[in-house]
């Protein structure tokens, strides 16, 4: 078994359990929650109490350690609370990603053996209960009470059918029995579970195949949540808006986690985050940190900077020395202000960022940086602050919790800094135990030695081996007829910044590259370009690319796309649906 290095597995820091129990007492006055749409705030006490009134809910109702509670719904507090009572009950979380359709998510919650059920009231009414033989309860994250039932297991251990009216009314009499003097900071205690124990079983919203049930332990979800004290990407008092879905492993650990160990305050969206939505809540709330997926950034980079550097005026003042350092100070100024203006840095992961926004963020020197993680690794594998983030990386492996290794390929050649390439391998603290009832998939993504093997391939920089950086995923690239490795994204990255191209998909068709693009509907309209033209406009971009690219990388058709290419919850194109 892999050794993991100090100081991470001492206490204070040992048990993520405690970690939560410390930090609902010590920051019981601060604002915890605060839902978006209501304006509703939550203290860190009010969701402790609501926490230990969900255990006697869950004593009610026969739930075990061990059993396994689905949760779907947009982010809101009683998401949150319902996440982290599960938890801290010994119970197993199945977060569902709310905009699965309704064949999947009947699907997951079968698949994982659910036996409750916590769920938005729009989305239960798309779900046909009859088609969830083991769920024996619904709760309505809603309203949180009992909106159907099979046979709830009383605490005494007879069955029978039992009213919702009896279980919720009868929480109040309960909660006065087990509280008489009222629920305090001192009886906010949680078990002390095995740090191997299963705490979140997260249903992946794979680009290249479908979805399969990651096992998250305690002790992964504490690598990832006591880096983020450590690096005090959050701290008492800080500011987070919850704007990624809490059921994707990203948003859950550093817009939920983390804050909620440290005594942040977090605001959550519980809206779709289009480019306006997204910058009127982030000139209200004012976050400390930003998390976010590239496709976010991009768009706001599009809206807020494209303007201004495009102008013929602008052009010129780029085009002389000093001036144009003037000029990004000015828009850099103004991009700060539109992400809330009191952010330390923009944490981007999920996917990767776009070469051109990449390279003109950092040349305006915006407090920004490029993570890399996974599901399977709950999810962070490397990150570096922004003052330190090297252009063009994924940061380094987290220190004392994850390490890398490649599994050169020879045919690849090697790294521009002489290194071999290959798929990176990654363990420590932070990698899965597995896959959920699928022994067959975890065999081929964790070896014998601990390794897990990622998928994407890159190669790995100084110093000591701790850079990482990625050149797309294996399953992606194309074996061109030659015998080179093509990687799509590398091409698509250069395709997405040329005029009218809002999204793009490069694939293989009889032995050709083939680019499939949906046009920029603003670009297109502004510009009242016809079918005809816009055709024509895209063929001027496939030639201008095939300038840009290696001889066996070039593009022999664009083929327009009317409607966006179907994408996961975060973002995310999925691939393997345009093969």
């Amino acid at each position: 078994m892999y050794t993991f290095e100090e100081p991470y597995c001492n206490p204070p820091y040992d048990d993520l359990l405690a970690i939560y129990a410390h930090s609902f007492a010590d920051n019981h006055a601060l604002p915890a929650l605060t839902d978006y749409v209501t304006g509703k705030t939550l203290t860190y006490l009010d969701v402790a109490r609501r926490i230990a009134r969900l255990h006697l809910f869950f004593e009610t109702a026969g739930i075990k350690q061990g059993d396994k509670i689905a949760l779907v719904g947009k982010n809101t507090p009683n998401w949150v609370i319902t996440f982290i009572g599960t938890i801290t009950y010994g119970a197993v979380i199945v977060p569902v990603l709310h905009d699965f359709n309704p064949s999947d998510a009947t699907h997951i919650i079968n698949h994982s053996d659910a036996v409750a059920l916590f769920i938005a009231d729009d989305i239960f009414k798309t779900i046909n209960y009859d088609e969830l033989p083991e769920v024996r309860v619904v709760v309505s994250l809603n309203t949180r009470t009992v909106i159907a039932e099979r046979e709830l297991i009383k605490k005494s251990g007879r069955r029978g059918p039992t009213s919702h009216r009896t279980i919720v009314s009868g929480l109040t009499r309960s909660m006065r029995s087990r509280y008489p003097e009222g629920f305090s900071t001192a009886d906010i205690r949680y078990p002390r579970l095995p740090g191997d124990s299963v705490a979140v079983i997260n249903y992946t919203s794979g680009t290249t195949g479908f979805s399969k049930g990651v096992m998250l332990s305690l002790d992964n979800l504490r690598g990832n949540v006591v880096f983020g004290i450590r690096s005090k990407l959050h701290y008492q008092g800080s500011r987070a808006l919850s704007f990624l879905p809490l059921a994707h492993a990203y948003g859950c650990a550093f817009d939920m986690l983390v804050p909620l160990a440290v005594g942040s305050h977090i605001t959550l969206l519980g809206k779709t985050p289009t480019p306006a939505i997204l910058l009127k809540a982030l000139k209200q709330v004012r976050p400390s940190l930003i998390i976010c997926v590239p496709l976010i950034l991009e768009k706001i980079y599009r809206k807020v900077v494209v303007p201004q550097i495009t102008r013929k005026p602008v052009r010129w003042v780029l085009a002389v020395p000093m001036l144009d350092k003037a000029f990004y100070s000015i828009i850099r100024s103004k991009l700060v202000e539109a992400f809330g203006g009191s952010f330390e840095e923009v944490i981007v992961g999920g996917a990767a960022l776009n070469y051109e926004v990449e390279e003109f963020l950092h040349r305006i020197k915006f407090p920004f940086t490029v993570g890399y993680g996974m599901t399977e690794c709950g999810p962070l594998i490397s990150y570096s602050p922004w003052r330190r983030f090297e252009p063009g990386s994924a940061g380094r492996t987290l220190n004392h919790i994850m390490e890398a290794s490649i599994a050169a390929d020879d045919t690849l050649g090697l790294s521009p800094q002489g290194g071999p390439q290959g798929e990176i391998l990654v363990r420590g603290l932070n990698v899965m135990s597995g896959y959920y009832k699928n022994p067959e998939a975890t065999a081929a993504a964790l070896d014998s030695e601990g390794w897990l093997h990622t998928g994407d391939m890159g190669w790995l920089g100084a110093p000591a081996h701790r850079t990482v950086n990625i050149r797309g995923r294996y399953k992606t690239m194309i074996l061109s007829a030659n015998g080179q490795n093509i990687y799509p994204e590398e091409i698509e990255a250069k395709l997405s910044n040329m005029p009218y191209v809002n999204e793009c998909l490069v694939i293989e068709r009889d032995g050709k590259l083939v680019a499939l693009c949906h046009p920029d509907a603003d670009q297109v309209s502004r510009d009242a370009l016809d079918a005809d033209a816009l055709a024509e406009a895209m063929e001027s971009n496939r030639r201008s690319l095939n300038k840009l690219v290696a001889p066996y990388e070039q593009v022999q058709a664009i083929e327009i796309m009317p409607e966006e290419f179907e994408k996961t919850p975060k973002r995310s194109i999925r691939r393997f649906l345009y093969k």
